[in-house]
């Protein structure tokens, strides 16, 4: 009998005798249940000012844990795929924010008050590298051309999504020099110190992958709980109606599909191979919660709550269709009779 793999379906959209539960990702279900928590029981007053510098503290530990863990050597074995590198750096960094300002302007009435600034800053943040790579690996892609490709992203991000955010954002998010430094001593400087350690901690934190994995996550969740508590206080949800959701949904949607079709059309233009190609797409498509979250909550302080919205939404739409798309071309590219490789979790970033 032909099973469901090797007809080609998604990973992860569950088989006949799987429930349907189990193909969700925990790491969504945790940020939900997070989103739904703060918006309960908000963090406010005293607490709230407590809350604060153990979130600086969880930022600078996950940016540190992410330069420690970063192999120099394979980064700049990676630079080989040139054209690969700088198709995904045009559509994270250009192509993106151009789609942002255009939909912003013109579609003025989908998007109301700070909602609009989210998704302009949801396109300015760099992709991704955990679910980029599980996806592009499921697909049966290219993952180390993958994985050079979101790690130059996050790297290139680090001072160019504050300098865009400057730029595009300053003037209707409050936006200061003050963020900018703040950048600079909470994100780049752990990373640098991070990479500077890599020596002697890198090969402990290698082995101890797994372990680690609730701190990045965990740091993760308490920047949400901590920008939607503020966000809870300043009234968040009596200013988004249900309405102003469905057209949210409605923009995101938009925003992957016009990138995804566009990086597919890059590629061929290229002239990249198949695995190269779905590789573009999966990480020039994406972007990262990981590292946006923390960006958003440096340089927007109080005000986070509401513009990580958008990216929060994004990143559960693109993690739907990076599923489907891996489905679809590693059913293609599997020998008849052969199931495609088993899903492997998308992650966090």
């Amino acid at each position: 009998m032909t099973t469901a793999r090797a007809r080609g379906r998604p990973p992860g959209g569950g088989g006949q005798g799987r429930p349907w539960w189990r193909a969700l990702d925990p790491y969504v279900a945790a940020l939900a249940g997070t989103v739904a928590l703060a918006s309960l029981l908000p963090v406010t007053g005293r607490a709230a000012r407590g809350a604060e510098p153990a979130c600086d503290l969880a930022v600078g530990l996950l940016f540190f844990l992410y330069g420690a863990r970063l192999s120099t050597r394979e980064t700049l074995a990676g630079l080989r795929h040139l054209r690969l590198h700088g198709l995904v750096l045009a559509s994270t960094f250009v192509l993106f924010p151009v789609l942002g300002v255009a939909v912003t302007a013109l579609l003025p009435d989908a998007l109301t008050g700070q909602l609009r600034t989210g998704v302009l800053f949801l396109c300015l943040v760099p992709s991704t590298v955990q679910s980029s790579v599980a996806l592009t690996g499921a697909a049966r892609g290219n993952v180390p051309a993958a994985i050079c490709a979101g790690t130059y992203s996050g790297l290139v991000g680090l001072v160019l999504t504050p300098l865009l955010a400057a730029w595009l954002l300053g003037a209707r998010a409050a936006l200061s020099a003050d963020g900018l430094l703040r950048i600079l001593a909470q994100l780049l400087a752990p990373f640098v110190v991070g990479q500077l350690l890599r020596p002697w901690i890198g090969g402990f934190l290698g082995r101890h992958r797994r372990v680690l994995a609730p701190v990045d996550r965990g740091s993760i969740l308490l920047v949400v709980y901590t920008a939607f508590s503020g966000a809870v206080a300043q009234g968040i949800w009596s200013t988004v109606t249900p309405s102003a959701l469905l057209g949210l949904g409605a923009v995101l949607l938009g925003l992957l599909a016009a990138t995804v079709l566009a990086v597919r059309l890059g590629a061929r233009l290229l002239g990249l191979d198949r695995g190269s190609g779905i590789a573009a797409v999966l990480c020039g498509s994406q972007k990262s919660l990981a590292g946006g979250l923390p960006m958003a909550t440096v340089l927007f302080g109080p005000q986070a709550g509401l513009l990580v919205l958008p990216l929060m939404m994004y990143h559960q739409l693109q993690l739907v269709a990076g599923a489907l798309l891996a489905g679809r071309w590693a059913g293609a590219a599997a020998p008849e009779g052969v199931a495609p490789p088993a899903r492997a979790s998308p992650g966090a970033a």
